[in-house]
């Protein structure tokens, strides 16, 4: 990274948010739906969002039908992103990937989130 990188101030926000422990958007943001479609509901369009102290850097994965019953999982990183899409699946083959991807973003992120305070700890720890 060189000087005046933006990376260098997007990588200074996102550790001085997760820093605080008690700032609340720095909690896991997981969409409402369901885990599981109830039988009839329409699985095209079930998507969830993964955790993440900003919307721009935020994983969401949406279930998309197409013909035949063939349905596929769009992810995307942020609004602005390209998606990268798995399939084709069956309807709730697609809804476990979906709440997959979900969990284990949710699990990598609060192990960040605690690797990360641990150090801040240590480093207070040294400090003193």
């Amino acid at each position: 990274m060189t000087e005046g990188d933006p990376t260098d101030d997007a990588l200074a926000a996102i550790a001085s948010i997760l820093d605080q422990p008690a700032f609340p958007a720095a909690r896991a943001v997981v969409d409402e739906k369901p885990a599981e479609p109830a039988s009839g509901m329409e699985v095209d369009g079930y998507s969830k969002v993964g955790p993440g102290p900003m919307e721009a850097i935020r994983f969401m994965w949406t279930v998309r039908r197409e013909s035949d019953d063939r349905y596929f999982v769009d992810e995307t990183i942020g609004d602005n992103s390209r998606s990268i899409t798995s399939g084709p699946m069956s309807a709730d083959a697609a809804v476990r990937f979906v709440d997959d991807q979900a969990s284990e973003a949710r699990q990598r992120f609060e192990a960040l989130r605690n690797e990360m305070a641990g150090r801040a700890a240590a480093a207070d720890i040294l400090r003193r």
